[in-house]
């Protein structure tokens, strides 16, 4: 059992004392003395001509400290895109200026226009509302495959099309794989849509920005996932700031799902604005600007083929999809459908030949970016959903087709025809796991029970694989990243042997605050109590990339360990000379020094005082002082996995679901937290279901938002989930980071929307209705036009 506070225990996360009583600090709790207000003009229209903007009225009204357009940003550059992508022609992508504020167009609702920075936030609503606008309307661009038609309105009149790139992978593969289906014993053929989502974290975002004249210093708060990047990008790239003239600060974060990654508009206004009007500068979003202003996730079409032989063995899928980039490029935008989609289009299987067409468009939209899961549920909605439908066009059972399909564990390291090298996997343990606790045996039982109510019960179950820990930089370098994605720590012990551990990574929910000390204080053998994690502030902290893609413990814990490791090796050092051993001889066990065979030793914190009162060992040898840092580069991405099930009852009068039950196998390979590691799974469970079944975004034909609040946007409620039954006891280390650990953060995200559709299928297929797809979200008015139709 694994002691109190260390690796394995089940510790309640410690960060969670500050937040349910109310003395957590966000971004929104920091005022300054002497601070403005900024209020943003935004477009109410998708695409239009800026004739004239008239801010003379609003200049005179009371409180207004000054209205800044498009004019006062001359000299700034646009906020940068931070991946390239070349199309399947080696041609780099079309990639447009993203203006801090509209220059000549708006291009989405929401577009920012001019702001308005005043005394009070009611002064600057009130006379961004008297700014007078000269906007010239133009047809606006909302069908993807319409915006690439001959003669298509342009998003960006600079460009040559809306096409941002047409990417293919693995080019060499497509005409082997278009032979494969043509001579295939049976081809399964699907249409589908990954519709968009509002990723909707419950702290909105907030900047403050601050210039001090004492020192020609900025510091910018700002709801961050990651500091660092957004230090980097906005002082080099958009506001000519060098970086030891720029400090980050990113307090407590209130979730964000992917959202809170990119570098937006109003951090670069604030900082720079704070300089001009000499005052520190505040915007905080409201709930609806949020829906207009935050990048969104997913919109991708796509039309997926499963090619098998005559033994119902896969031997080619091919796929062509259609991403929504909206208006501009958000930060990591262009690697989501490509590099986080179609590296992951091979899933748990053995399929030989794969080939995956992308075309990135724009519309007039609102940027679209990384969501929870980020190309990863894309990819496993596509695979889960064709393979379901081609187990009941052959008639087999659907456990069984993707059991016959598996890699074996005898196969890995498992080298897929998509580029990456899965290291480790257990599908077959996974998939028995999740069929022994849903009891697959008795579901007949269920479903005639269920029968006699007057419902439809089915049963669905998907499988999933994901690459996360994204890296190694070599390799994301190669394929367009703008930046590495190592991470790093400072392991700093003071004279009394409690720890601080300063790191790049940062929390937005995860609890690092309690896991990443539980990985410090095993090493050592102290109490976690002793160790004290630091991050979010750019001052503090080594340079690191932040939060997402499920990296942290992976990635930003294997730094923590390599700095730990200095930590110790140092230590035993000093532990050597004051017991008078060879370093050689010197173990620490249970926060204890001593020497090999006696019973010599020295605890822990005897060991760090003499680190800072070194009266008696050589200094010619060994300095003062025990602090480390350590970057991590990974060697390869880790690939946690998964098998769920969902089991739904149908209204045959309503086409009502009701979630009756959700279970999770996953091989999260070693488990530092179990709990922690059990609320990541229930949340992104949660944001699946949300996206099968009741959330969408919808434009109408002039680019309004219709679902811009939570009136029309149907987030999942308690009542919408169930009581989730998760596992993660199918366990298969990674091989390549110290901890032997895989990401958790994003799998429920991924595995949960083809489990929900397939069991609502499932369900109306058993009750006679022949639908074969629905597309999320899966609502009542879909599912009963479905049965009217079937």
């Amino acid at each position: 059992m694994p002691k109190d506070g260390g690796i394995g225990a089940s510790t309640k996360r410690r960060e969670d004392v500050r937040f349910l009583t109310g003395v957590g600090n966000y971004t929104d709790d920091i005022n300054i003395n002497g601070q403005t207000y900024a209020y943003f003009l935004r477009s109410e229209v998708a695409h239009g001509k800026i004739n004239s903007i008239d801010t003379s009225a609003a200049e005179a009204m009371e409180g207004v400290v000054k209205i800044f357009t498009s004019a006062d940003f001359t000299a700034a550059g646009g906020i940068p895109c931070g991946w390239q992508v070349t199309d399947r022609f080696g041609q780099p992508m079309q990639e447009p200026k993203h203006p801090i504020l509209a220059e000549g167009k708006v291009r989405h609702v929401g577009d920012p226009i001019a702001v308005v920075v005043a005394e009070t936030l009611e002064q600057a609503r009130d006379a961004a509302e008297a700014i007078e606008l000269d906007i010239e309307e133009l047809e606006p661009v909302l069908n993807m495959k319409d915006a690439l038609k001959d003669g298509a309105t342009k998003v960006h009149d600079d460009l040559t099309s809306n096409l941002c790139y047409d990417w293919g992978f693995v080019e060499d593969n497509r005409e082997a794989v278009d032979q494969a289906i043509k001579n295939a014993a049976h081809v399964t053929t699907l249409e589908l849509t990954n519709n968009r989502l509002v990723p909707n974290p419950m702290e909105p975002r907030v900047a403050v920005g601050q210039y001090s004249r004492a020192n020609d210093e900025y510091t910018l708060y700002t709801t961050s996932q990651n500091p660092h990047v957004i230090r980097l990008l906005m002082g080099a790239f958009v506001l000519a700031i060098p970086e030891h003239k720029l400090r980050v600060v990113a307090p407590d974060v209130g979730g964000g799902f992917g959202s809170k990654i990119y570098h937006y508009a109003e951090e670069a206004f604030v900082t720079y604005a704070s300089k001009v009007v000499n005052r520190p500068v505040k915007w905080t979003s409201s709930r609806s600007e949020a829906f207009i202003s935050d990048a969104h996730g997913r919109d991708h079409v796509t039309k997926i083929e499963l090619a098998m032989d005559e033994n119902h063995m896969f031997t080619a899928v091919r796929t062509d999809t259609y991403a929504n980039m909206g208006a501009y490029l958000s930060t990591f935008a262009p690697s989501i459908p490509t590099w986080l989609h179609g590296t992951l289009m091979a899933g748990n299987y053995t399929t030989p030949l794969i080939y995956v067409n992308v075309k990135a468009v724009f519309t007039n939209t609102v940027p679209v970016d990384a969501y929870r899961g980020a190309g990863r549920p894309e990819a496993t909605f596509q695979l889960e959903r064709v393979i379901d439908k081609a187990a009941r066009e052959i008639g087999m059972d659907p456990a069984e087709l993707r059991r016959r399909n598996f890699i074996k564990p005898e196969q890995f390291p498992y080298a897929t025809p998509v580029a990456v090298e899965y290291d480790t996997g257990n599908y077959h343990a996974t998939l028995d796991k999740v069929l022994e606790m849903t009891d697959y045996a008795g579901f007949d039982k269920r479903a005639a029970e269920s029968k006699a109510r007057g419902k439809l019960r089915g049963y669905g179950l998907a499988h999933f694989i994901e690459a996360c820990g994204i890296a190694p930089s070599n390799l994301v370098g190669q394929l367009g990243a703008r930046a590495g994605l190592y991470e790093s720590a400072t392991v700093r012990v003071n004279a009394t042997g409690s720890i601080s551990v300063f790191t790049g990574s940062h929390s937005h929910g995860q609890g690092h605050e309690t896991t990443f000390a539980q990985v410090v204080s095993e090493m050592i053998g102290i109490d976690a109590s002793q160790v004290d994690i630091v991050h979010g502030d750019t001052s503090k902290t080594p340079m690191g990339m932040g939060t997402y893609g499920s990296r942290s413990i992976a990635v930003g814990g294997s730094a923590m360990v390599r700095a730990t490791e200095k930590i110790i090796n140092k230590a035993k050092k000093i532990a050597s000379h004051l017991l008078e051993a060879a370093e050689a001889d010197i173990e620490l066990k249970d926060g204890k020094f001593s020497v090999a065979g006696t019973d010599k030793s020295v605890d822990w914190a005897s060991v760090t005082l003499a680190a800072y009162v070194p009266h008696n060992y050589p200094l010619e040898n060994l300095e003062p002082g025990l602090e480390e840092t350590a970057f991590y580069d990974p060697a390869n991405f880790t690939y946690p996995s998964g098998a769920y099930v969902c089991e739904v009852e149908v209204d045959p009068d309503t086409g009502k679901v009701d979630i009756l039950s959700f279970t999770t196998a996953d091989d999260f390979g070693n488990v530092i937290n179990p709990m922690i590691v059990a609320g990541q799974v229930h949340g992104g469970v949660a944001q699946g279901i949300g996206q099968a079944l009741l959330e969408n975004t919808v434009f109408d034909e002039n680019g309004q938002l219709l679902t811009g609040s939570f009136m029309d946007y149907a987030m999942p409620r308690a009542s919408d989930v169930p009581s989730f039954n998760v596992d993660h006891s199918c366990q298969t280390p990674c091989t390549h980071n110290p901890l032997g650990v895989k990401g958790c953060g994003e799998a429920g995200a991924i595995g949960s929307p083809p489990a929900v559709v397939n069991a609502v299928i499932d369900a109306l297929q058993r009750g006679g209705f022949k639908v074969e797809h629905i597309d999320m979200p899966v609502s009542p008015s879909r599912v009963w036009a479905a049965m009217q139709q079937g």
